[in-house]
């Protein structure tokens, strides 16, 4: 299993994606944003996905690697914006910061955002926000594809996984960072351990017929051979509310379509909404009180197992920083598939 500095892993997927037809500035914001998730350790939306977007560019013609990205339609605190089938990545840069523009004027701001391909890891956009001193929220469903979750009371896939994601910031720490599917576990998760040869935890896959499997090789299609379970355990209908709550905000709105049982991901639909803080609270007062939510959060005692109590985020922030000191360990499977998905494009591997 190699392991990579976050340098050089950013610099192969340049190469790669580049070579793959993606402009200079383009390729860097996508691979900015996989090696970011490599980092925070979400190995399943990191590097793993160079491959993907090769194929689905060089191979299936699903994403482009250039496109005009263009607004559709748009009012003082909303737009519409159209990625053109670019990669998702950029897409979604550029909707989160027009979102940051509009609310920094007018208190808050609402962006939707379709053909966008595969945004990636959906709690990097309210990150944006909240680094910047402004709150961000995200919806993202996959458009019509829907195959991998079933609802509550059934065992066949009709829904995605469609995550949400929420950060806020805070005076002179890293940003409150929450980043969930609606799901138990993001598919790419699931296929970070079909990669790596290894099973998944009990809870989290059912089989075709609807038993409980470790086996992750049963989500791959199409036509799956079994389902993620949405999130919840035994309170799986919250799990199963919320993502088609997702469909709606994600899907509808954006027009890109909600889940009616494509077997392929054309494209992510994409809700971001960013608030102002100043608009709504003295700010001053919103930091001292995020502070002492905190501290009282913090002042609990621990569960057995448990050391301290962490805030969202806490787990990411500091795997990244043990991260860009130690490097990033790539899968074996998914190194051999960069190297080969770096062949495809005219590269030789030998020279990394």
């Amino acid at each position: 299993m190699p392991v990579i500095t976050p340098d050089k892993l950013h610099r192969i997927g340049c190469e790669v994606l580049e070579a793959a037809g993606c402009t200079e500035d383009d390729a860097r914001s996508v691979v900015d944003h996989l090696v970011d998730s490599n980092l925070f350790g979400h190995d399943s939306h990191g590097a793993i996905r160079i491959p993907e977007y090769v194929k689905a560019i060089m191979d299936e013609g699903r994403f482009k690697a250039r496109a005009d990205v263009g607004i559709v339609r748009e009012s003082p605190c909303t737009a519409l914006v159209d990625n053109g089938g670019a990669l998702g990545q950029v897409g979604g840069t550029i909707a989160m910061r027009l979102a940051m523009k509009k609310a920094r004027k007018h208190g808050t701001a609402t962006v939707t955002l379709r053909r966008t391909s595969h945004v990636g890891r959906v709690g990097a956009y309210p990150l944006m926000a909240a680094r910047e001193g402004l709150i961000g929220l995200a919806f993202v469903n996959a458009g019509r594809f829907g195959r991998q979750i079933p609802p509550f009371g059934g065992i066949d896939g009709r829904i995605s996984t469609n995550p949400i994601a929420f950060s806020a910031p805070r005076r002179d720490a890293d940003p409150i960072m929450v980043d969930l599917t609606t799901s138990v576990v993001a598919e790419g998760k699931v296929r970070v351990a079909a990669n790596k040869g290894v099973r998944v935890p009990e809870g989290w896959l059912i089989d075709h017929e609807g038993n409980s499997t470790t086996d992750p090789t049963v989500i791959k299609g199409p036509p799956p051979n079994g389902a993620i379970l949405p999130m919840g355990g035994i309170v799986a209908h919250k799990g199963y509310s919320l993502g088609l709550m997702v469909e709606v905000l994600g899907g509808a709105l954006s027009g890109q379509g909600c889940a009616q049982g494509e077997q392929i991901v054309e494209s992510n639909g994409v809700l971001f909404t960013v608030f102002d803080i100043s608009f709504f609270s003295d700010l001053d007062w919103y930091y001292q009180e995020i502070e002492g939510l905190i501290r009282h959060v913090k002042s609990s005692r621990t569960a057995p197992g448990f050391e301290e109590i962490l805030v969202p985020g806490e787990p990411e922030f500091r795997l990244a920083e043990e991260r860009r000191r130690e490097g990033i360990s790539i899968d074996d499977t998914t190194w051999r598939q960069i190297e080969e998905a770096g062949i495809r494009v005219g590269l030789n591997p030998e020279n990394w």
